[in-house]
């Protein structure tokens, strides 16, 4: 590749990833501003620092804690659950295709297509019949399903970039099916599963449709939290970018220590 073409492309990716970081930064600098400065109709880079909306957003009144937690529970059991699901669904679509295997995971894939406000009334009147509403269960459960198809996809594809043989030669040392998979297959695409995981652990995480509708305070997660800072007097910009720092914070941290493997998981089965 020619100099200058090296280094127009570090230019241009360089300028795309500072525009793309640009609002993280913006929320940075903000949750750092009084509410007067941040609600400045001009923009203020120099400014004089203040703790004081992180103190806000960390204090017993506001409950961060408490919503933080929420929010490991949901993600972290939600993910569990996917993987347990999606792991022999995969499997078995992967190794023992059937004729309607391929339709089975594009209609699995379609359901994603439909947006979440279009299936809340009725999700909403089954929870309340069961009385789910408000619980950590509750978002689990919902949790768990709306990654579903995105976890099955993606352990599937994984799965088939490992050969056929390997199976088969298990079958032929009397391996049975569990065992061939907990034994032979996951260690093989456990790159695989890990970047799945965190995919999903990611998504849950983010979530703020359902954990804003389906939940008032007891199962709260950090979206809630977030919209707390909204009210009646208007948008306190601050202290909610300072609740959007702590809230963030956690999960970039994970995915800057996870990056390795999440490559790793991702380009599985790439190069042959």
């Amino acid at each position: 590749m020619e100099p200058k073409r090296s280094i127009g492309l570090a230019v241009v990716g360089w300028l795309v990833a500072l525009i793309m970081f640009f609002p993280i930064l913006w929320m940075i600098l903000t949750a750092f501003k009084t509410e007067q400065t941040a609600f400045s109709m001009t923009p203020q880079f120099i400014f004089s620092p203040t703790l004081d909306s992180f103190r806000t957003a960390l204090d017993q009144g506001a409950g961060y804690w408490h919503y933080a937690l929420n929010s490991a529970i949901t993600s972290v059991i939600s993910t569990l659950i996917g993987l347990a699901l999606a792991i022999p669904a995969a499997y078995a679509m992967a190794f023992f295709p059937s004729k309607r295997t391929d339709f089975t995971l594009v209609w699995m894939v379609s359901t994603k297509f439909i947006p979440a406000v279009g299936v809340l009334i009725p999700i909403f009147l089954v929870y309340k019949s069961l009385g789910l509403l408000d619980t950590d269960a509750g978002l689990i459960m919902l949790f768990a399903a709306m990654n579903l198809p995105i976890m099955v996809w993606m352990v599937y594809s994984y799965f088939k970039d490992i050969p056929r043989d390997i199976v088969e030669a298990a079958d032929i040392d009397g391996a049975g099916t569990l065992q061939t998979m907990v034994q032979v297959i996951l260690p093989l695409a456990l790159p695989g599963l890990a970047s799945t995981g965190l995919l999903a652990l990611i998504l849950a995480w983010n979530e703020a449709f359902w954990s804003l509708t389906m939940v008032d305070h007891n199962a709260a997660t950090l979206a809630p939290f977030i919209a707390s800072f909204k009210s009646a007097e208007g948008l306190f910009w601050a202290k909610m970018s300072a609740a959007s720092v702590l809230t963030v914070t956690p999960i970039i941290v994970l995915g800057w220590f996870a990056q390795r493997q999440m490559v790793r998981g991702l380009t599985f089965g790439a190069v042959k």
